[in-house]
């Protein structure tokens, strides 16, 4: 699997602050690379975030229940998977959020996949912190593309892992699939500081169908950011508007053997 190594040169003296000049820089030195991703254009970052913003975010991870998060068991369609909202973070994490729907992000996210004229989603409608416990999942899937409530398409994710010592045999990689869900293309480890971006369409297959092998109390951890642009034919355009889980070839005739696999002991 290749990779690149790029540290965003953030400056946490005063709260996480990027230069505009130094993020339009990064993201056009990233741009040829992630335009010829495939499947589908995507990156994969290693020691993204300064080491030490990465490890101030894990430390404050948030470990207890929180009062408006999302809790999924829906086997294939995600399955021990916690989603907790930025609003119920403390202020340092609110910030590094914030920081993450900047214009100097938006500004290197542009540069680096071509799309102009990014919008965050300061309600963070499914993203947030996300994670996902022994035996957990997610199914392959091409993501929501519409954004409802701000009548947006949804263009692009980023997500940044935060497994620190994660092993292989814990499994948990994200897998991207072709159009035809006919085969896996490739397999990013969920390591701890790894960012990973692509488009999302119709056809951006992905997801960690697998169920996790992780020892007790072990979990996988990630931050999830999703951008949109602004379309004055956007349901006209797009067709399919919710979240489309999609089975790989032995799924098709399994989906129900999958379910009985992985849930939860119930005797």
């Amino acid at each position: 699997m290749q990779t690149v190594s790029l540290t965003l040169p953030i400056d946490t003296q005063d709260g996480p602050y990027l230069e505009e000049s130094q993020a339009i820089a990064c993201g056009e030195t990233l741009a040829s690379q992630y335009q010829s991703g495939e499947p589908f254009p995507h990156i994969v970052i290693d020691n993204f975030l300064p080491e030490a913003l990465a490890q101030s975010i894990l430390d404050q991870f948030p470990r207890e229940q929180t009062s408006n998060e999302k809790v999924y068991e829906r086997g294939y369609r995600g399955l021990h998977k916690r989603q907790i909202s930025p609003q119920a973070c403390n202020r340092e994490l609110r910030e590094v959020f914030a920081f993450v729907n900047s214009a100097p992000v938006l500004m290197f996210l542009q540069k680096m996949t071509g799309i102009d004229g990014l919008i965050p989603d300061p309600y963070f409608n499914g993203g947030g912190f996300h994670e996902t416990s022994r035996g957990g999942l997610l199914g392959v899937h091409s993501d929501f593309r519409i954004n409802k409530s701000m009548h947006l398409e949804r263009r692009l994710n980023m997500i940044i892992y935060l497994n620190k010592d994660w092993q292989p045999e814990y499994g948990g990689d994200l897998e991207l699939w072709d159009t035809k869900m006919t085969k896996c293309l490739k397999k990013v480890a969920p390591i701890f500081n790894r960012c990973v971006v692509f488009n999302t369409d119709e056809d951006s297959n992905h997801g960690h169908p697998e169920p996790l092998n992780t020892p007790d109390g072990v979990t996988r951890k990630s931050m999830a950011l999703y951008y949109y642009t602004a379309s004055k034919r956007i349901y006209e355009d797009i067709e399919v508007h919710k979240t489309h889980y999609k089975p790989r070839p032995r799924d098709r005739f399994s989906l129900r053997y999958l379910w009985e696999r992985v849930r939860p002991n119930r005797g």
